[in-house]
């Protein structure tokens, strides 16, 4: 079959290490990752200071680390699971939010929004950005049901070049309006300027997150095709269209508040499906928790590499997320011969 289907190829006992208390230990394991955070930066932030009372350090603590850290958290656990619902539809291991044109239309949306509406606040340009990006998604699935899928990687191979020209037609229009430097803001995820009042609207992704593990299940069953869906008793167009929404939905708010993060989505499921297996159910959970924890371990990098300056998240996870993606596909290929 010319897709990758999500059935695990090591025994169900084999995964049976991989215990309820092992995923109390890895969430312990992102707490601990989330107080580093809360503690790292410019500002000299120490427990010390704040068990003192000092105002100014508590403001800062409040205002910027708090908000910071919990938008990390956010993000990480949101584009993971939005990565793996994409994968549950497309069936396919190696696509996700910012390799099939999502992030790039979600892009295209906000430079419209500002372009055609500069007053609109935040969340007009998040509406816009959810519905260019629905679009830009749905194109790439109408895309993948008319060509011929001979081989896993032509997958993704077409998601990054419909991305490519989407990315390429956004670029052409901010240079005629001279607003490349503003698009450069949403190409690259940054949390440095992530304070309180900047990032709630990262909550909306955390309650579509909870919504895509309740539903995962309906999504498996869905990339099977409308026949074995209806045959299940299953609405098919509804299902992928809320597939639709979700994913949108995420890549947009995050894309909106902090910018791309690219390979978050593709690099967080395999990780998990190496290690438990093809269990969506159980798989989610350990999607959110290695999700939050990556994207904290990349930020912490990103702010203690070259202090007291900071490499934004995105391009840290966009290094690791490529590497680890072209040893998914050596990978791959060596196991299909």
């Amino acid at each position: 079959m010319a897709t990758l289907m999500f059935r695990s190829k090591q025994p169900a006992q084999q995964h049976g290490s991989v215990r309820p208390p092992a995923l109390w230990l890895a969430a312990g394991a992102v707490l601990l990752l989330a107080l580093i955070s809360l503690f790292v930066g410019v500002s000299d932030v120490s427990p010390a200071d704040l068990l003192a009372g000092d105002a100014e350090v508590w403001q800062t603590f409040l205002v910027s680390r708090i908000p910071r850290t919990l938008a990390v958290i956010l993000a990480g656990v949101a584009l993971s699971i939005a990565g793996f619902i994409l994968q549950l539809m497309a069936r396919n291991r190696f696509v996700e939010p910012s390799t099939v044109g999502t992030v790039e239309s979600a892009t295209a949306g906000i430079l419209v929004a500002t372009l055609l509406l500069p007053a609109v606040p935040i969340v007009g340009k998040m509406v816009v950005a959810a519905l260019f990006a629905m679009a830009g998604t749905a194109l790439f699935l109408v895309v993948l049901r008319r060509i011929p899928l001979r081989n896993t990687l032509i997958v993704p191979l077409v998601g990054i070049m419909l991305g490519g020209v989407i990315s390429a037609v956004t670029t052409f229009f901010a240079y005629r309006f001279d607003l490349l430097q503003t698009l450069n803001t949403w190409m690259i995820g940054d949390f440095s300027g992530v304070i309180r009042g900047r990032y709630e609207l990262l909550w909306i992704v955390a309650a579509l997150a909870v919504v895509g593990y309740i539903c995962a299940d309906r999504f498996t069953v869905a990339g099977m095709g409308e026949e074995f869906t209806t045959n299940l008793g299953l609405n098919y167009r509804r299902t992928m269209n809320l597939g639709l929404v979700l994913v949108s939905l995420i890549s947009a708010v995050v894309v909106v508040v902090v910018g791309s993060i690219p390979f978050l989505g593709l690099i967080v499921p395999n990780l998990v499906s190496l290690l438990i297996g093809d269990n969506v159910r159980r798989a989610v959970p350990w999607i959110a928790v290695f999700g939050a924890g990556f994207v904290l371990l990349c930020d912490i990098l990103g702010r203690v590499i070259r202090l007291p300056y900071e490499v934004p998240v995105g391009v840290i996870v966009s290094v690791v997320g490529s590497a680890l993606f072209i040893t998914l596909l050596v990978r791959r290929t060596a196991g299909a011969r």
